[in-house]
């Protein structure tokens, strides 16, 4: 039998057992903590700060740097430098992404240090970290793009990731970043050689776009499910012909002995955008789906594919969350208009 989920902790328990016996005890009550850090931010800092410097457990170290991030602690900011380097590979990790996260510039130097740590994991964190909290634009595509001949493939592709991050404010990369997304088309490894296409096609350069064809029609194997989702959306966005059989087969179709694509709802959202009358089709009548969920999924596609012709369904939503999420809503709102004004 399932029961009730067992209710949150207070402020009170939740500090009294962050010195539990029970590692688990310990590791949940940092966690349970992290709420209260709006109303009791010093008593909850200052608990999670001493768990991350002296529990002998490293799971609970982990749980107290992550609730260290997720309080955006920068008091905390000398423990974390400190968990960089704890034993445990698992800690030193989540330091440097709670490290990233609070993004205070005093950590530039020790992340700096972390992009040339020979073990790839905290290479892997510091490509994260390093952009987040670099005062420079310019030092921190320089950091990423050495991060881009690291010899380890995951580390190469979270620095395209970072690619990508780095170009969103300005809406274009540095032509020195999008040459070596270019080049990285032709890598070994297909994770690296996915985020290379997306990226290039993000930023405007087609020469990519035949590894989207091949990503969406699952001929490369090996790659991430984010970027797989992206490569899907970019055909849309692209409207490019060559994927279109292919998102056909993944948004309706049945895969034989493994059911429906896990990335159908991206393929659906996909053909819409690139005017495919069944999907859009599809996507209008789930707007008015007696159960929420799919209510709320067709207002978020109708609002990915830009569809003006769902706009009146999802604003008399508006208002309502028994209708629909209303960030879903207003989300998909302001897509829509976005593309009439356009």
């Amino acid at each position: 039998m399932f029961g009730p989920a067992p209710a949150k902790r207070t402020l009170e328990a939740a500090l009294r057992d962050v010195a539990s016996q029970k590692p688990a005890v310990r590791a949940e009550a940092v966690s349970d903590l992290v709420p209260y850090a709006a109303t009791a931010r010093e008593q909850v800092v200052r608990a999670i700060e001493g768990v991350l410097r002296v529990d002998e457990h490293a799971a609970v170290r982990a749980a107290a740097a992550i609730g260290l991030a997720d309080t955006k602690a920068v008091e905390a900011l000398p423990a974390l430098l400190l968990a960089v380097e704890d034993a445990d590979p698992y800690v030193r990790q989540m330091a440097i992404t709670a490290l990233g996260e609070i993004g205070d510039m005093r950590a530039t130097g020790r992340l700096r240090r972390a992009l040339s740590d020979e073990r790839p994991e905290v290479r892997f964190q510091a490509v994260i970290a390093f952009p987040r909290v670099c005062a420079q634009q310019a030092d921190a595509i320089e950091a990423v793009m050495q991060a881009t001949h690291d010899d380890d493939p995951l580390v190469c592709h979270i620095a395209l990731r970072m690619f990508e991050e780095l170009g969103e404010s300005s809406g274009e990369l540095p032509p020195s970043a999008m040459e070596r997304a270019r080049a990285l088309l032709g890598h070994a490894s297909p994770l690296v050689r996915a985020a290379a296409a997306v990226v290039t096609a993000r930023f405007g350069d087609p020469v990519g776009h035949p590894v989207l064809a091949e990503i969406v029609g699952g001929k490369l194997d090996g790659v991430d499910r984010e970027d797989e989702a992206a490569a899907i959306e970019l055909c849309g966005e692209l409207g490019l012909a060559a994927s279109r059989s292919a998102l056909e087969r993944r948004a309706f179709g049945l895969r034989l002995g493994f059911g429906r694509d896990p990335l159908r709802w991206h393929a659906r959202v996909a053909l819409a955008r690139m005017g495919h009358e069944r999907a859009i089709r599809d996507i209008l009548s789930e707007l008015g789906a007696w159960d929420r969920h799919k209510r709320t999924l067709a207002v978020a596609a109708a609002g990915r594919a830009r569809l003006s012709a769902a706009r009146a369904a999802i604003a008399a939503m508006r208002g309502d969350e028994r209708k629909a999420d209303q960030g879903a809503v207003e989300e998909a709102l302001a897509a829509i208009a976005a593309e009439v004004d356009a």
